[in-house]
């Protein structure tokens, strides 16, 4: 197989053992992605950077992750463009609303915000407004290029084929869009070998770690109290990661 630029970064988050290679990715991208924006090459200061940030923002944890970054000039210069924007669209949008028609039905009918799409053009501004983010959209760039990759390396390099079978498995996030890709990807054929390795993966993976997190809380019997951790000490952060992913007991990403 052909190299790509997805293909080492790849190898090498399995090869880091994590629990889930996929977050291991997602962490180097957007950890790049907040360098690139607020670290020591500045690229807040250019036209073209600016402009994407002032366009599409930031979602809630990216900027909770430029505040503990430390570039509090550069955070503030991101913030006054991106809010003159979005000020000028709000204006718009507020000066355009108009309201829909009241009804008794509609006044008795119980609140379903969030469950439906919303029907409102404010409401579906806001929508488009939140949803979009500059590190989230440095890392979707990508994404399914690394899922395309990961099957490309399955059907042609053994080296990673070991590495897949000797994985941690994956988040429950990213294992459901693995599934989904290799509904695409594989023959039939491939795919009666592909599943039967991934799902033992998840099955062993995810008793492991209820066995882990379970002698975690056992630890706190009395009767336990001279007995080994084992591998549980950071099980929680770990059975975190494996159900919704991420790394909640990262430390602030800062600069330098």
């Amino acid at each position: 197989m052909k190299e790509s630029i997805h293909t080492i970064p790849l190898m090498d988050a399995f090869a880091a053992k994590d629990e889930c290679p996929f977050c291991y990715l997602e962490r180097e991208a957007e950890q790049h992605a907040i360098s690139f924006v607020l670290g020591p090459g500045a690229s807040y200061m250019e036209d073209d950077v600016r402009g994407e940030t002032d366009k599409v923002g930031f979602c809630r944890h990216h900027y909770k992750m430029m505040y503990d970054y430390g570039n509090r000039l550069g955070s503030g210069l991101i913030l006054s463009t991106h809010l003159k924007k979005l000020n000028s669209e709000l204006n718009a949008q507020l000066e355009s609303f108009q309201p829909g028609k009241s009804s008794l039905l509609k006044r008795v009918q119980k609140s379903s915000v969030g469950k439906n799409a919303p029907e409102t053009s404010l409401g579906q501004w806001v929508e488009q407004k939140t949803s979009s983010c500059y590190v989230c959209d440095h890392f979707r760039a990508n994404y399914n290029r690394y899922l395309d990759t990961f099957f490309d390396l399955y059907k042609s390099n053994p080296e990673f084929v070991a590495l897949f079978r000797q994985s941690k498995a994956f988040c429950l996030p990213h294992f459901g869009d693995l599934v989904e890709t290799a509904e695409k990807k594989l023959t039939d054929k491939q795919k009666a070998e592909f599943y039967p390795i991934l799902f033992d993966l998840m099955k062993t993976n995810y008793q492991r770690l209820q066995e882990e997190v379970t002698w975690f809380t056992d630890k706190f019997d009395y009767r336990n109290k001279d007995k080994s951790w084992g591998n549980s000490k950071d099980s929680i952060q770990r059975c975190m990661q494996k159900l919704a992913s991420g790394y909640p007991a990262d430390e602030p990403f800062t600069e330098g």
